[in-house]
Parts: structure tokens; C-alpha cells; sequence
């Protein structure tokens, strides 16, 4: 089975572990070509929140849909249109970069695989270090090539918890670009982050989180770092 869908939608979403509740009645929606912000501090639910959508975590109450599509019910189809960057970057260390992208090309049984990953090298950056172990890589060169690991099977949806993590500020400046191109081709980006500043240009919408809840603040014409704080603040 092959889907698609343009638009995913979080509906009384809760996860408990225990007696701590991550999220608490959590609603959204969002369409193809949007660039979301989740915001909030740590502990806030944001990156359960993206193992949820990610479907590697299932809500305790509450359902998300991808374009009327349960992740249940469509299982394998849904993740085949997702792609993840969260805190494990899950590349293999002992691999080269090439080895690595086109390992995940391959476990999605793509066609072109030698073109996809050379596309992803030269997006990543990483051309003249294709055929190094990852292992030797820093922090910033790892994390570009993460999102193309991410990025190799075209997802729709694309889910960044901290994508600016160990960039400096030509990486960052650069993934800023890639990210718009996605957007232009109708990619649903929803990205958690603390770099307000870097996000501020890029972020079509913003859900502020905190406690577990999405709560509100007046936009007008504020500052996302003002917006931010008056969210944190609000009752």
C-alpha cells in the first residue's frame, strides 16, 4: 500500500507515563508546505510529541491522521512518508557517509540509489569527506548528514527535534535554504527547536508548549522571542 496526504492532524492527543503526563489534550492542524515551530522548554512534550507523529511512540488517548489515514490502520505506508531527525541521529559511526546514506536508501528499496545519495552528499556538504567513517566526523558534519538520512526517501512529512544543533552559522544559515526548498515542494515541516532567532524567519506557524499543553500568546506584531515569553507566562 502507497498513500500520501497533505495534511496531518492531532486531535486530544495525551501521553502518560505513569502518573507524569507528557501531553494533555494536544490539537492541531497542519497542511503541506507549512514550516511549524514547536516551542517550549525542556519537558514541555515537544519531543514525545514528535515520536508521536514519528509513530514510534502511540498516544495514550487522543488520535493523529495523516490525510484520514490512522498510523494504525496504515502502518508501514504512513512511516514510508515520514522522516525524522530527533536527538539520536541514528547513522552508523563505523560506516562512510556514502555507506550510510545509501544503506537507508536501499532499506527503503529506492530506485537511483547512487544518484540519491550523491544529491544528499552535496546537500549535506560532505562531497570531499563521502567515503570517511562517520566516526571521525563532528558534531555539525554529523547532524547535516543526519537530515539527509532523513531526507533520502522524500518524505512528506519531516520532523526536527534541535535541527540546529552543533551547526555554526554558515550550517545553520544553509539548512535554513534547504529547509525553504522543502517547503516549496510541499514538504509539512513541523520543528522543535530553542534557536529562536534562527527560527524566526523560517517558522510559517508556531504551537508554544508547556506542561504538556499548547497555550496561546498575543502575535501582533511581537518578536517570536517576545511571543515566547508571554506564552511561558500565561495562565
Amino acid at each position: 500500500m502507497s498513500l500520501d496526504f497533505t495534511e496531518v492532524a492531532v486531535s486530544n492527543v495525551a501521553r502518560h507515563y505513569g502518573r507524569r503526563k507528557a501531553l494533555s489534550q494536544v490539537s492541531f492542524a497542519c497542511s503541506a508546505g507549512e514550516v511549524v515551530g514547536l516551542l517550549g522548554p525542556n519537558g514541555a512534550g515537544k519531543s514525545t510529541l514528535l515520536s508521536i507523529l514519528a509513530t514510534l511512540v502511540e498516544p495514550s488517548a487522543g488520535e493523529v491522521t495523516y490525510g484520514g489515514y490512522r498510523a494504525a490502520a496504515a502502518g508501514a505506508a504512513v512511516r514510508a512518508r515520514v522522516g525524522l531527525l530527533g536527538h539520536d541521529l541514528y547513522l552508523y559511526p563505523e560506516l562512510s557517509a556514502r555507506e550510510n546514506l545509501a544503506f537507508f536508501a536501499r532499506l527503503y528499496g529506492l530506485p537511483d540509489v547512487d544518484a540519491r545519495v550523491q544529491r544528499g552528499l552535496e546537500y549535506a556538504n560532505l562531497v570531499d569527506r563521502a567515503d570517511d567513517q562517520v566516526l571521525g566526523f563532528s558534531r555539525g558534519m554529523r547532524q547535516r548528514l543526519a537530515l539527509e538520512r532523513a531526507l533520502v526517501h522524500g518524505p512528506r512529512l519531516l520532523l526536527l527535534d534541535e535541527p540546529f544543533t552543533g551547526l555554526d552559522q554558515s550550517s545553520a544559515a544553509a539548512l535554513v535554504g534547504r529547509l525553504r526548498g522543502l517547503q516549496d515542494d510541499g514538504c509539512l515541516i513541523i520543528a522543535a527547536t530553542h534557536d529562536l532567532d534562527v527560527a524566526e524567519g523560517l517558522l510559517t506557524r508556531v504551537l508554544f508548549l508547556r506542561q504538556g499543553r499548547i497555550v496561546s500568546a498575543e502575535e501582533g506584531g511581537l518578536g517570536l522571542r517576545t511571543r515566547y515569553q508571554l506564552a511561558m507566562r500565561a495562565s
